[in-house]
């Protein structure tokens, strides 16, 4: 009789383990997978990315979100507008230059709302404002519009921009200016390269882009590609929920949210906790506005930075700002 309610009890555990696999093989299918790629390894800006996964944010939209990371830092804006992936983080100059060059891209959100370029340099240089930089060689990771808005600045500032040295140092920012290869950055980040210096030791200073005629910009957008848009709408405005939502959870206690990302850092690409507190400190005051909903754009900083865009010769077509964009956020 005890063999008989054993066999019983077995089969009794064996029959409930299946039904829960079974349970929860049908409710991974009714997810919808999502991917996103970033627009490098993760860091402190796409903290909320993590939390929103880690919480189960994403799940309660009904999404499965797959968080992917780039080979190269051009890769997330062409595999988005391939439909490779769904989304991607990318830059607002990136993808107008991109749209005027024929492809397919659109912005569905502001991920930081304002500049994280700056002219960086070490105190010791002598360099007050963008007229100092005559005579200067200045670094900068190889894009155009680097040249564009140290151009601009300079003119601005009543310089000539024919005294000013320009050196494509690709990504070895940091070490060109720590080595005194070049005398001073653009297209280094306030919130990475700027830390990582003053944190070595190196008593730096800056000059806001803004303050010297280049617009205001998103620096970082989640894009998508047309195709891609006119299919998955709908799941692009549950992800964008679920991810305001962590971005509250952040902002509200940063630590919180930067431990969770740090427990999912790349082994690649390994994080300092204090660089990247530091760095989301500078952030967040950067992804938010006034008034204004988290991810929200405004069709008058597409115009602007579209127009400075062409007008400093980075774009050879006008594009139609209206068309690079869309607002799956409600103002």
């Amino acid at each position: 009789m005890k063999k008989f309610w054993f066999i019983v009890l077995i089969m009794a555990i064996l029959l409930t383990a299946c039904t829960e696999n079974t349970t929860k093989k049908e409710s991974e299918k009714e997810l919808e997978d999502i991917s996103i790629m970033l627009d490098w390894y993760p860091n402190a800006v796409h903290s909320a990315i993590y939390v929103a996964k880690e919480k189960g944010y994403f799940t309660d939209e009904g999404l499965n979100v797959h968080i992917e990371m780039p080979a190269d830092t051009n890769d997330p804006l062409k595999l988005a507008a391939t439909g490779k992936v769904d989304l991607a983080i990318s830059y607002q100059t990136q993808l107008l230059v991109s749209r005027a060059e024929g492809i397919p891209v659109v912005s569905i959100a502001a991920l930081v709302r304002h500049s994280l370029d700056a002219i960086m340099f070490k105190k010791e240089s002598g360099i007050n404002s963008p007229k100092d930089l005559e005579g200067k060689n200045i670094g900068y990771p190889s894009a155009s519009v680097n040249e564009a808005v140290v151009s601009t600045m300079v003119k601005e500032d009543g310089g000539d921009m024919n005294k000013v040295k320009m050196t494509d140092v690709g990504w070895d920012l940091m070490s060109s200016l720590a080595t005194d290869h070049v005398d001073a950055l653009t297209g280094a980040y306030i919130n990475h390269e700027l830390v990582l210096l003053n944190k070595e030791g190196y008593d730096m200073d800056v000059i806001k882009l803004t303050d010297f005629g280049v617009p205001d910009n998103y620096e970082l957008v989640v894009v998508t590609g047309e195709k891609t848009l006119a299919k998955k709408r709908t799941s692009f405005e549950k992800f964008w929920r679920a991810l305001t939502k962590a971005q509250e959870d952040v902002t509200k206690d940063p630590d919180a949210g930067l431990k969770i990302l740090l427990d999912h850092e790349n082994d690649s690409f390994p994080l300092d906790k204090d660089v990247e507190t530091e760095s989301l400190q500078v952030l967040l005051p950067l992804m938010e506005e006034a008034n204004i909903p988290f991810g929200y754009q405004k069709e008058e900083a597409w115009n602007e930075v579209a127009n400075w865009l062409y007008e400093s010769n980075v774009m050879k077509e006008k594009v139609n700002p209206k068309d690079a964009f869309v607002n799956i956020i409600s103002k």
